[in-house]
């Protein structure tokens, strides 16, 4: 047995066999191909090849469950639909492309056109053109930015992840991830954590751990390579404990956030996209308090339209019922890039043009989000929250925007309301003007993870400052108090977004603050309800 210590960026107990992720140096993009002959060619032989893998695959889901050998003739079926064919076929005779660019875009136009409509049949196609589209690029030697996990859940193991790639997995098939680069706020951590993964970070992850068995400790930051049998007992007897120990905070899933004293303090979740509403409603949060749509604007080849994002959030608004949801607007730049947005390369991106800032340089596409927002904002109590604002003249912009959007919307007669609008607060900037940005919103949200980075001047995601980066800084705690004093001042409710939000040993600070509202990943949502329900704050004099 070998055992490698690492950090953790999210608990929980796990053991399987390692998949092992090395990303693929090729990438599919545009290019004029001379001889479409032999890409057509390419294209058949993949399809061969694909059609004789699943049959393979069939006859291995003898005596496994139904659903298995079902989703395997559902895949073959889409493989054999020739309209799926000849749409590829067509795309590489008539614009000269390479197979794997033909068959990427054909299978976004695809899901693109089926995933306006809400059927359950329809979601398992979109999911199947998915499935097929993979393997076909696969076969074709080239790459696509999906990991493919296989049939059985794995721990997946990599040197690092990026965002988009963690979006394009199949959560229910990975047991853990554990990466060498990263931290405990990088945003593919943050990922992570929504998803409910235990997760470790600083471990000296390599190739030919592939196949092996491990155990992953998210609690002390362990992976436990080639575990005895007894290990593996010992660990199923804390897997069940940790168990027993979400079996009785889920007790607390129907409960009111109320302290003691009787102060209610919301307690919301944050998302990636809609498809975490499932973990939202399963711990009870009191309405999600961060929804990162940059996430739909990444692993494309242009953005999304705003249709396709008005659907999106209309689902939000429908599910969520009178439960608050906020969506911020796109929080692209630094680590999340949008190839077809062409932003420049920068010397320290960290600091350069992201956020409001690059969303006010897009106007076409940010409009489109905004029109998207107001318009679902007619089906449900849903709110728009800006990143990254450090003056007032940026509101001043959003202002001016929002009304052509409400005009241009009643112009086209399409349905919307007025909705709840908040400020980020992320910056030092945005700390000192505080209170001039709370007069021009309805509640302020501080986003931590930002303005930790900003006020250390420190990288949050340089891994040489993993032990010098300190987000419980005095500094950091006193502009937090800062901003919730400020907005009070000016009748506007405060929340906290940023991963601090959920650290348990500072709910009580947070509460005693005079904090509105929490908001953490789904997983965070109980055991902050814990602590604040415990909380008497007429016991202590407030800060």
């Amino acid at each position: 047995m070998e055992i490698l210590k690492g950090k953790t960026s999210f608990p929980g107990i796990a053991a399987g066999k390692i998949l092992f992720y090395a990303r693929d140096e090729y990438e599919i993009r545009w290019h004029s191909v001379k001889d479409a002959r032999k890409e057509l060619d390419s294209f058949e032989k993949a399809k061969r090849d694909v059609a004789e893998l699943l049959e393979k695959l069939l006859a291995e889901a003898e005596g496994k469950p139904a659903s298995v050998s079902k989703n395997y003739r559902a895949q073959l079926q889409v493989l054999m639909d020739e309209s799926y064919s000849a749409a590829i076929r067509s795309m590489i005779e008539n614009q000269s492309v390479s197979a794997g660019y033909a068959i990427h875009t054909t299978r976004d136009e695809l899901i693109y056109t089926f995933q306006k409509l809400e059927a359950p049949v329809i979601r398992e196609r979109i999911r199947h053109i998915r499935e097929i589209s993979f393997k076909l690029i696969r076969a074709l030697g080239t790459s696509s930015s999906r990991i493919v996990l296989g049939e059985e859940p794995v721990i997946l193991m990599a040197d690092e992840l990026n965002p988009v790639e963690i979006l394009e997995m199949e959560k229910d098939n990975i047991l853990a991830v554990v990466t060498f680069h990263g931290s405990e706020i990088s945003h593919s951590s943050i990922m992570t954590r929504t998803m409910d993964i235990p997760s470790l970070f600083n471990i000296n992850v390599r190739p030919e751990f592939d196949g092996r068995m491990a155990v992953v400790d998210g609690y002390t930051g362990t992976l436990y390579l080639d575990p005895s049998d007894e290990q593996l007992k010992e660990y199923e007897l804390r897997r069940q404990e940790d168990q027993r120990e979400r079996e009785e905070l889920m007790k607390l899933k129907d409960k009111p956030d109320v302290t003691l004293d009787g102060k209610e303090v919301n307690v919301y979740a944050n998302i990636g996209s809609v498809d975490d509403l499932s973990n939202v409603d399963y711990y009870g949060a009191d309405g999600v308090g961060l929804m990162r749509s940059e996430f739909q604007y990444l692993g494309k080849d242009r953005s999304p339209r705003e249709n396709e994002l008005f659907l999106e959030y209309r689902r939000l608004a429908e599910a969520m019922g009178g439960r608050t949801a906020i969506v911020r607007t796109m929080d692209l730049g630094a680590d999340k890039k949008a190839d077809y947005m062409r932003i420049p390369a920068e010397t320290n991106p960290i600091m350069g043009n992201r956020g409001i800032r690059l969303a006010l340089d897009h106007k076409d596409v940010f409009v489109e989000q905004l029109r998207a927002i107001y318009r679902a904002g007619y089906y449900g109590n849903l709110s728009v929250m800006f990143p990254m604002i450090s003056s007032v003249e940026e509101m001043d912009e959003i202002d001016a925007m929002i009304q052509e959007v409400k005009e241009n919307l009643a112009e086209r007669g399409l349905p919307f309301r007025d909705i709840s609008r908040g400020v980020m607060i992320e910056t030092p900037a945005a700390v000192m003007i505080a209170e001039e940005l709370a007069a021009r919103a309805d509640f302020l949200s501080i986003g931590t993870n930002d303005l930790t980075q900003y006020t250390l001047a420190m990288d949050r995601q340089n891994p040489s400052l993993k032990d010098k980066y300190n987000d419980h800084h005095p500094a950091v705690l006193k502009m937090i108090k800062m901003v919730i004093d400020a907005g009070h001042r000016a009748g506007c409710r405060v929340f906290i977004c940023g991963e601090i939000a959920a650290e348990t040993s500072l709910t009580d600070t947070f509460l005693r603050m005079g904090v509105d509202a929490l908001s953490v990943v789904p997983a965070c949502v109980l055991p902050v309800r814990r602590i604040l329900r415990q909380t008497d704050l007429s016991s202590v004099t407030k800060m």
